[in-house]
């Protein structure tokens, strides 16, 4: 299927493994030209090595801890020299170690700029060119933000539900996109640290489908939602979980 994608750009955020290198792998399938940032050269290097056929360029890699306080101004910044402009974002880098109830202050902190105040900031430095060329798309990868329990993590997504949505109302009219994607079980390496295989056979067990989903599943979905094809789709939380969520909205 032909997304209509060729010759846009991208940055993909947390591209070095799991759900952000499988959107990466597909844009670049798509002749998307990509920006990818994370922490590890190397992990960047050597999946940059491997897109370079597909999309026909090698993407600008970007080295950036996204905790920092000047990660999206260096991002931005270096993308778009790198790149010209910035089509699309993909903000993939989020996630933290589950919290307890009594989560310190410092988890908080970690976990509200970790999944919501980074995003937010980085999207913030490149709207305003998306909107003045009167397209552009962001998609957000996050997670449940329905409680069951405390939890500074579940906070932070509810927070980048919201905000998307109020952002996606204000841009609509430039030919720009907002849309969030609510990862379910998604077998990543950081579900895989995060969790051990008996936890994770338990875990399949409650999913409708049987199964964790894989990463490119989920990519799929993250691609249409970049593309020209998904126009008319914006302030959306697409859960992509095995119908694991149990409430119908």
């Amino acid at each position: 299927m032909d997304h209509q994608l060729k010759g846009k750009t991208a940055i993909v955020t947390g591209a070095s493994a799991g759900i952000g290198r499988a959107i990466a792998t597909l844009l670049a399938g798509e002749g998307v030209r990509l920006a990818l940032v994370a922490r590890r050269r190397e992990s960047l290097d050597f999946l940059a090595d491997g897109l370079a056929p597909l999309s026909g360029d090698r993407p600008v890699i970007i080295t950036q801890d996204v905790l920092e306080d000047d990660a999206a101004e260096r991002i931005a910044e270096q993308a778009q020299h790198g790149l010209g402009r910035v089509d699309v974002l993909v903000n993939s880098a989020g996630g933290h170690a589950p919290s307890g109830t009594h989560a310190a202050e410092e988890h908080w902190d970690i976990a509200m700029r970790l999944n919501f105040t980074q995003q937010r900031r980085l999207t913030a430095q490149l709207v305003p060119a998306m909107v003045a060329q009167g397209w552009g798309r962001v998609v957000n990868i996050t997670g449940k933000s329905e409680p069951t329990r405390m939890s500074p993590e579940f906070s932070a997504k509810a927070a980048i539900h919201a905000w998307s949505k109020g952002l996606s109302r204000d841009v609509a009219p430039h030919g720009v996109t907002v849309n969030c994607i609510a990862p379910g079980r998604i077998l990543t390496e950081q579900m895989s640290r995060n969790y051990s295989a008996e936890e994770r056979a338990q875990h399949a067990r409650e999913i409708p489908v049987g199964r964790y989903g894989r990463p490119e599943e989920l990519a799929a979905l993250a691609v249409f939602l970049c593309s020209p094809l998904a126009s008319y789709i914006t302030g959306t939380l697409i859960a992509c979980d095995g119908g694991l969520r149990r409430y119908q909205f």
